[in-house]
C-alpha cells in the first residue's frame, strides 16, 4: 500500500470479536464517528480543543439493559502534549454507547463492543499510513506525534468532492489530524470509505485515503513525489515480464 490513495482495504484483525463463532451479525458503524458529529438543535457542550469532543460520562443510561465495559484502551498513537510520553486513549464501550444515545442513534447494546473495536482498528490503520508519509522526514524528525484531531463527516475534502464528480463513492467519514513534527504542525486529511463486505468471513471492509493536506509547498511536493513514485512502480509492475516458471 502506498500513501495518497485508497490505502487500506481490509477487514479488522482476527482478534476482533466479530470473528468469533455463533455471534449475530454486527452492524457497520453509523455514518460519521459518533464521537464527533453534532446534530441540528443539539445543546452545545464544552469541547476538548484537542479532539473537538465533549466529556462523556461513564455511567449507563437509565434504560440500558446490558452492562458495558468502562475500561479505555491505550492506542499506539503518541500524544504530543503529554509530559509523560503517554499515548492517546480510545473511548470505552460505555462512552461510545453514550455518544450514540446522545445523538439519538439506536444501536443494539450487544454490538457496541464490536463497533468500538472497528473504530479503534481504523484509527490504528490511519496512524500507520501517516507514519508512511512521515518516514520521508525521519532525517529531521524521528518521533512525530498526534497533536489534535477533528471529525468533519459533513465536509467533503477537495479530493473526495472532485472524485465524486466522476462517479466515485463519497466517504462516510472524514478526519483531519494535526501532527507535531518535532515542533512543526502538519495537517493530514483522512477519508473513510466503506467497501464490499467480506461475505465469506462475515466482516465489513473499509478503505482509508490518508494524505497530507495541501497547506504548504512541502506537503504538495510530498504528494507529488509519492504520486510519481506510485505511478512508476505500477508501470514497472505491468511492464516487467513474468518471473514465474
Amino acid at each position: 500500500m502506498s500513501p495518497g490513495k485508497d490505502t487500506t482495504a481490509a477487514s479488522p484483525p482476527p482478534g476482533c470479536p466479530m470473528h468469533k463463532a455463533q455471534e449475530p451479525p454486527k452492524p457497520k458503524p453509523p455514518p460519521g464517528c459518533p464521537m464527533h458529529r453534532k446534530e441540528d438543535g443539539e445543546t452545545a457542550s464544552p469541547l476538548n480543543p484537542d479532539n473537538n469532543i465533549p466529556a462523556l460520562a461513564q455511567s449507563p443510561f437509565p434504560d440500558q439493559e446490558i452492562p458495558l465495559p468502562t475500561d479505555r484502551v491505550i492506542s499506539s498513537i503518541p500524544r504530543a502534549k503529554a509530559d509523560d510520553e503517554s499515548n492517546w486513549e480510545y473511548p470505552s464501550p460505555q462512552q461510545f454507547y453514550n455518544a450514540l444515545r446522545r445523538k439519538g442513534w439506536e444501536t443494539p447494546e450487544n454490538a457496541i463492543e464490536t463497533m468500538v473495536d472497528i473504530h479503534n482498528w481504523m484509527n490504528e490503520e490511519a496512524w500507520a499510513e501517516v507514519m508512511k508519509w512521515e518516514k520521508e522526514h525521519s532525517d529531521t524528525c524521528c518521533d512525530p506525534k498526534l497533536l489534535r484531531f477533528q471529525g468533519r463527516p459533513s465536509e467533503l475534502s477537495p479530493k473526495a468532492r472532485i472524485m465524486s464528480w466522476f462517479g466515485a463513492p463519497k466517504p462516510f467519514d472524514r478526519h483531519d489530524w494535526v501532527i507535531d513534527r518535532c515542533g512543526k504542525e502538519v495537517r493530514y486529511v483522512i477519508d473513510y470509505y466503506g467497501g464490499e463486505d467480506d461475505v465469506a468471513n462475515d466482516v465489513p471492509v473499509f478503505h482509508l485515503d490518508v494524505r497530507p493536506a495541501l497547506d504548504s509547498v512541502e506537503s504538495a511536493m510530498d504528494r507529488l513525489k509519492f504520486g510519481v513514485r506510485d505511478t512508476f512502480a505500477r508501470f514497472r509492475g505491468q511492464s516487467e515480464p513474468s518471473k514465474t516458471a
